[in-house]
């Protein structure tokens, strides 16, 4: 039978080796493909480089909440925007450690932790090494977001233990002035450069669903791919719309735009994890899939990413019984740590809900001992 070109399109026209000189028409060209093409595409590229049915899981939890300076036009940590979004202080590094261990209990193998900072001042320094170490001596691995790192400072978070930095890029090089004025796209770049230099894993991707065109989508995924080494973790954000920000109102994203994302950013970083990350919440099950399918194969456990929802942690386990995705880790997540999972999870909803009540009055539930804390996202 005679193969039509349209079919040969996906194989023949766009090889499967690793690159770093793509261009933004040839990731233009992979976005125009027939749905079925490009993940057909896809799903044959990441079987190659992983084991199709793992899926890395991570918690994210913040450190530091809000009151950044930068204007980020997404974030409600930024302090140029009102949305009601409380301030707080670095937290202690005992509660960090009980977090992460919860984390750990509930199926996490890796442990990020997010501060709302232009970059960390020295003084912040050894609380923030402080934090990686005792991670570390639970067996997790490590990632931080902290902003812009120098030299001196990515090498001191590499000699902590730090396994991976998550500095993303966010958008096209092109669009990015239109969502960032407080940095340059450059001193992001400059960033990931001294994570490398430093030794460290980088974690870089960026978010879609801002207003950017489909061209501005091919352009980040552009600059990722074209890095020296390609980031080893690649967290693809869907926009969460936050009251109070200047995309509040932005126009949503098509899902078949979002999950076509996701495949090509699996096509051009074979070997990446790539992170199905913000904006999970939004998403039914059917999508999620999809996704998996598309090459995603990284996620974030927990009720909260930096500020936004995120799917409750049972839900997770349920959808990657009924994928077949971890089977062996999801049968071994045990009733206690399921319950642990549960246990912490009504705690940030009671904690969620004191802070409404706060203002009537009413703290007939309000336990002074227990942190306001929120657990986050890159």
């Amino acid at each position: 039978m005679t193969t039509t070109s349209a079919q040969a399109s996906p194989s023949s026209t766009f090889p499967h080796a690793i690159r770093h000189d793509w261009t933004v028409a040839e990731v233009n060209a992979l976005f125009t493909l027939p749905f079925n093409d490009l993940l057909f595409q896809a799903q044959t590229i990441h079987r190659q480089h992983f084991d199709a049915n793992y899926v890395q899981v991570s918690t994210l939890l913040s450190i530091k909440t809000g009151a950044c300076p930068e204007d980020c036009k997404y974030c409600p940590q930024s302090a140029r925007y009102d949305t009601g979004l409380e301030k707080e202080r670095l937290m202690e590094i005992e509660k960090v450690i009980q977090r992460a261990k919860e984390a750990k209990q509930a199926g996490s193998t890796r442990f990020c932790m997010g501060a709302a900072w232009r970059n960390p001042k020295e003084r912040d320094m050894p609380y923030v090494t402080e934090m990686v170490k005792e991670v570390k001596k639970l067996g997790m691995e490590t990632c931080m977001t902290l902003g812009m790192l120098s030299r001196e400072q990515a090498l001191a978070l590499q000699q902590a233990g730090l396994d991976y930095y998550n500095h993303n890029l966010d958008t096209s090089p092109e669009f990015y002035g239109d969502i960032i004025t407080t940095r340059t796209y450059q001193d992001r770049l400059d960033t990931l450069a001294n994570v490398r230099e430093a030794g460290m894993h980088v974690c870089s991707g960026g978010i879609v669903g801002m207003g950017e065109s489909a061209a501005d989508r091919a352009g980040l995924l552009v600059q990722l791919a074209n890095l020296e080494h390609h980031p080893e973790s690649v967290p693809i954000n869907m926009l969460v719309k936050v009251k109070g920000t200047p995309l509040e109102k932005v126009e949503d994203l098509d899902n078949f735009e979002f999950i076509r994302t996701i495949a090509i950013a699996r096509i051009i970083m074979p070997k990446s994890f790539v992170r199905l990350s913000a904006g999970r919440e939004a998403m039914n099950e059917q999508m999620q899939a999809l996704c998996f399918m598309a090459g995603a194969n990284s996620i974030f456990y927990g009720c909260k990413l930096l500020t936004t929802s995120n799917p409750d942690t049972h839900e997770d386990v349920m959808l990657f019984k009924k994928l077949g995705i971890n089977a062996k880790q999801t049968r071994e997540y045990s009733d206690e740590a399921h319950q642990a999972a549960l246990i912490s999870e009504i705690e940030m909803a009671e904690i969620k809900s004191d802070e409404i009540k706060q203002n009537k009055q009413d703290d007939l539930f309000y336990d002074a001992s227990q942190p306001r804390i929120k657990l986050a996202a890159n």
